[in-house]
């Protein structure tokens, strides 16, 4: 049987770790947890397990995450962050594919609860991410806030059944705090790329986000939380582009 490290990222995660940490005692050969000081029981809790406890200050979600996947010793690893955790029929799956690792790395769907309801439409299932890879062949890329794993040409991927369980928002006012600070890292990040903004863009973009996550992805079908999930992720790309349009002017 092949090793598999599991890497995690956290800061102020007291209501989420012990969770993330118990749901993957039964795969990892070792967890890494590189915390970004925590002022919270986030470190007090972790250290209940046996896990290696890591600290580096944050300077964005790709640099830390490929961070702490430096710090694991096998090659295998399986990223999380401390609000997820695999449900059994995933760390079954898993438990399959550590005897012998045929492909370089593996993807599955991720559930999401939003105020204790999981969420089925609303453009966020299936939400298919791509976790467990061989480190080697891939690491952590995209644009922050949104990052993904970004492998090599001609690496080999296969997909595992069950859902990894994202526990996101348990509070509406989280949901909304959240927004105001990925849209901040979101509108610097498209600043950086040369990425333009007006007001044709940041009320058509707007517009269709809704249109696209209520209707054509069935958010309708997730009830009342699907409505407030779908008007906020349109407000999150009105106020991304917004905040871009600032930038843009400032720069002038």
């Amino acid at each position: 049987m092949e090793k598999l490290s599991v890497v995690i990222i956290t800061f102020n995660e007291e209501r989420n770790i012990e969770r993330c940490l118990k749901s993957v005692s039964k795969i990892a050969d070792e967890i890494i947890v590189l915390d970004s000081y925590s002022t919270d029981a986030t470190e007090k809790i972790c250290k209940k397990y046996d896990v290696i406890f890591r600290q580096h200050k944050f300077d964005g979600h790709i640099q830390q995450k490929n961070r702490a996947v430096e710090l694991a010793t096998n090659n295998f690893v399986f990223s999380l962050d401390a609000d997820e955790a695999p449900n059994e029929t995933l760390i079954s799956e898993i438990s399959t594919i550590k005897e012998n690792f045929e492909y370089d790395a593996y993807q599955f769907n991720r559930l999401t609860n939003y105020c204790g309801k999981w969420i089925k439409h609303s453009g966020w299932y299936p939400d298919k991410k791509l976790r467990i890879w061989n480190k080697n062949k891939g690491k952590w890329g995209g644009e922050n806030p949104h990052d993904q794993v970004v492998m090599e040409k001609g690496t080999t991927l296969s997909y595992l059944k069950g859902d990894l369980l994202h526990y996101s928002y348990y509070s509406i006012h989280q949901h909304i705090a959240q927004i105001n600070s990925f849209t901040e890292i979101g509108a610097a990040e498209a600043f950086k790329k040369g990425k333009n903004s007006n007001l044709a863009i940041i009320i058509t973009k707007g517009i269709w986000k809704f249109i696209r996550d209520y209707f054509i992805n069935l958010g309708i079908l997730d009830g009342y939380y699907g409505f407030v999930i779908c008007s906020l992720s349109a407000y999150a790309t009105f106020i991304k582009y917004l905040k871009l349009r600032e930038l843009i002017k400032n720069s002038k």
